[in-house]
């Protein structure tokens, strides 16, 4: 049986300022990059994001012993300036990197599998485009929400339709305490309405990742909350 190594975050999930820790989340893959993964997370960091995922999905996308690498590689970045680091889908790759936790959709393993390889020590969030989504990831013991896509998005070329906002005050309303952070389409400008609609952060891709400059892309985010 593997044992866990202890990671500098052990029991975040279960802390109170997990709310803080999502305020601006990184989700990012080689494929959403137009340069080198590791400058561009580099850089994001430097502006100040709190969370981010690694997402190694889409044309191009590397896989194996590349992608572990090059995750190992992100997960140092992170740990060293007190980013979260949680995993896109892959409860086995969480593990051997010992992350911070794993991001799981609804077509993926179900929450309640994957509390079951990672103990209970670990983040656990789950995508949701309804309230009955939103509560059965409660049930199933998320740790948080991503609620989405909340405006036209290219990034996921599978994405659902747009549910917008309005959703995420649906689902406060419908007693959801969990945080919540929307993504899909989000731009700075974008920003502040998906916050005052009841979400803790913003979870962003290629507005940071494709940006000219990330550190100042998550400037603007900040800049755009009321936070810079």
């Amino acid at each position: 049986m593997q044992t866990e190594q202890p990671g500098r975050f052990r029991s975040v999930s279960r802390s109170p300022d997990i709310r803080s820790r999502l305020k601006m989340y990184f989700v990012m893959g080689s494929p959403d990059c137009a340069g080198d993964p590791k400058q561009t997370l580099a850089a994001a960091i430097r502006g100040g994001i709190t969370a981010f995922q690694f997402r190694e999905k889409g044309e191009g996308a590397l896989s194996g012993e590349a992608a572990y690498q090059l995750a190992a590689a992100l997960k140092n970045q992170c740990e060293k300036a007190g980013v979260l680091f949680l995993v896109n889908d892959d409860a086995d790759l969480a593990l051997r990197l010992n992350a911070d936790g794993v991001h799981v959709g609804q077509e993926d393993e179900p929450p309640a599998a994957v509390r079951r390889k990672l103990g209970k020590d670990k983040i656990i969030g789950v995508s949701a485009h309804n309230v009955q989504e939103a509560l059965l990831a409660a049930e199933q013991g998320a740790d948080y929400i991503g609620v989405g896509p909340m405006y036209e998005t290219k990034t996921k070329k599978d994405a659902r339709a747009v549910c917008g906002p309005e959703m995420i005050r649906e689902m406060r309303l419908a007693g959801i305490s969990l945080p919540i952070v929307g993504i899909g389409g989000i731009t700075p400008d974008r920003a502040l309405p998906v916050i005052q609609a009841g979400a803790d952060g913003v979870a962003v891709v290629s507005a940071i990742s494709r940006a000219t400059d990330p550190q100042e892309a998550v400037h603007a985010f900040y800049r755009f909350m009321g936070k810079v």
